[in-house]
């Protein structure tokens, strides 16, 4: 054990609590020795589930996963035990329950007329095909900051493809070209089965319940203390800026200092894509809060302040209009809206991923996860999760944009695509609508310097671990980033000689690029 080596990590995300496994398993720090600060009161960031059966769940969103990707989340679960079935790793839990419950959606989009739109082809033209290329080729040190529109004609974003990717991964047209050709190339595997989505692997609940608990849990095992409420305001550096110092934080009313010693490491979670996210109910909309209500970018700002190799935050978060979305979460008491789903899309809830509308102005989706959802989710109470890529527009059905509706408005909306009578399958309804303004904010157009590495150059004890900061060939908006990002952080500070899982190169295999050839010209 490092007996002389104290961490503290900045955040309660998913990154910071795979740094604090990593440390313990990899890195010979006791679980005593780590503490965690976390401004709310819950742990696990974006991967966020709670409510109740009477007062209505709540998910901001759900990052999917996979089995053939994600190479250091399934690192590290293959070390977490489940917390439900003893004996099994939470790793051995989600592949298990994968092997139950396998994805073919059957209704992937449906179009104006309520009819499942036939999607096994993708609906390019040849322009398309050669751009796509061209795009997939490039040089990241060419494309610079350039949007995906820079590369693509507007054509293409009328394609059944485009429906399809950018709801599954959130992309607007608008985004970064960088990130878009990252996603091509990393889940190329995907592209050859996207309108099934049959590579979309599932954990037994939300990932709340199934990833942070578990985790949680076993590092309090291991010792390791989490302040809640605790609200860092600054760190103190040393002139180079290589060395933490000193880390201030505001608890309880009272502002504290913690030494930090120069063989003590700080791990900083800087930026969060749910940073000042509201939530409405069944009778009123999301309140409209950003940074400054949060101060969430607050802490980056100030140390990227004239330290360039810190990254630069106003990238990401300096234009709300184009990084926000809205989602909603949906606690039901019947069954009726589930089976008039199942009937309709030809899926049992779990088998069939994100139905979406494309001829939706919100570009709405939902999808019907296997129930229950939540841990101690009564029986008879289901739960479904939808969002819309477009808040701002006027509905189909509701003139109103999405972002000023009610959970109840959003549900009409959503009967309209269907053509569902409201008052028979929302009778027993409650939608909590969600504002997240910085949601995609790691999408955003964007220099090579504006993310920080996760060890910036000439730091001694001091990692950024984020959705925000530069992991080469991997892709934000995803598990697997904030966990990578951990386990490079800790294993440069730490010098450990055992290797961080390699990203396995997909794109590079002749099958899959054969695959994906032979589809796109379906």
């Amino acid at each position: 054990m490092r007996d002389s080596v104290k961490a503290y990590l900045i955040g309660g995300g998913i990154g910071s609590l795979a740094a604090a496994a990593f440390m313990i398993r990899d890195g010979g720090i006791a679980g005593g020795d780590i503490t965690i600060f976390e401004a709310t009161p819950l742990a696990g960031g974006s991967l966020d589930g709670g409510g109740d059966p009477d007062g209505g769940y709540t998910l901001r969103g759900g990052r999917m996963l996979t089995t053939d990707n994600y190479e250091c989340v399934w690192d590290l679960f293959k070390s977490i035990p489940s917390l439900e079935h003893p004996g099994q790793t939470v790793y051995e839990e989600t592949i298990a329950f994968n092997e139950l419950h396998k994805t073919h959606s059957r209704a992937r989009l449906v179009d104006r007329n309520r009819f499942k739109v036939d999607v096994s082809s993708m609906g390019f033209s040849m322009q398309d095909r050669l751009e796509l290329v061209k795009l997939e080729e490039a040089d990241e040190k060419d494309m610079g900051d350039s949007a995906i529109t820079d590369w693509l004609s507007p054509a293409f974003f009328e394609t059944k493809f485009w429906y399809m990717w950018a709801t599954t991964f959130a992309f607007q047209p608008w985004h970064s070209a960088v990130e878009f050709k990252r996603y091509l190339r990393r889940f190329m595997k995907e592209f050859s089965r996207i309108e099934t989505l049959a590579g979309v692997k599932r954990t037994v609940y939300n990932q709340y319940d199934s990833l942070v608990r578990p985790l949680q849990h076993w590092l309090q095992q291991q010792g390791v203390q989490v302040l809640f409420g605790a609200t860092v305001e600054d760190l103190s550096l040393t002139d180079d800026a290589s060395t933490v110092t000193a880390i201030r934080y505001l608890r309880n009313g009272e502002t504290q200092t913690v030494p930090v010693r120069p063989e003590d490491l700080v791990f900083f979670q800087n930026g969060s894509m749910t940073d000042a996210s509201s939530h409405g109910g069944m009778h009123s909309a999301p309140p409209k809060l950003d940074k400054r209500d949060s101060q969430g970018w607050a802490l980056w700002e100030k140390l990227a302040a004239g330290r360039p190799q810190f990254g630069n935050p106003a990238a990401f978060n300096a234009s709300i209009p184009e990084s926000w979305w809205a989602s909603f979460t949906v606690t039901l008491k019947d069954t009726v809206f589930f089976d008039r789903m199942e009937k309709f899309t030809g899926n049992v809830a779990g088998t069939g991923g994100l139905v979406t509308f494309q001829d939706s102005n919100w570009f709405m989706s939902v999808v019907l996860a296997h129930q229950p959802h939540f841990a101690g989710q009564p029986q008879g109470v289901q739960v479904f999760w939808g969002y819309g890529l477009h808040p701002d527009r006027i509905g189909n059905f509701v003139a109103k944009p999405m972002a000023e509706c009610s959970g109840e408005e959003i549900l009409r909306e959503l009967c309209g695509h269907l053509n569902f009578d409201y008052a028979e399958v929302m009778a027993k309804a409650n939608c909590i609508p969600c504002r997240m303004p910085y949601i995609t904010s790691m999408f955003m157009p964007r220099q090579h310097s504006d993310r920080p590495l996760p060890v910036p150059a000439g730091s001694r004890n001091l990692a950024f671990v984020s959705q925000f900061v530069e992991v080469p060939e991997d892709v934000v908006f995803t598990v697997e980033y904030s966990v990578r990002a951990a386990q490079m952080a800790v294993y440069q500070l730490l010098g450990v000689e055992r290797a961080v899982p390699p990203i396995t190169p997909h794109d590079e295999s002749l099958k899959v690029k054969f695959d994906a050839l032979i589809k796109s010209f379906k």
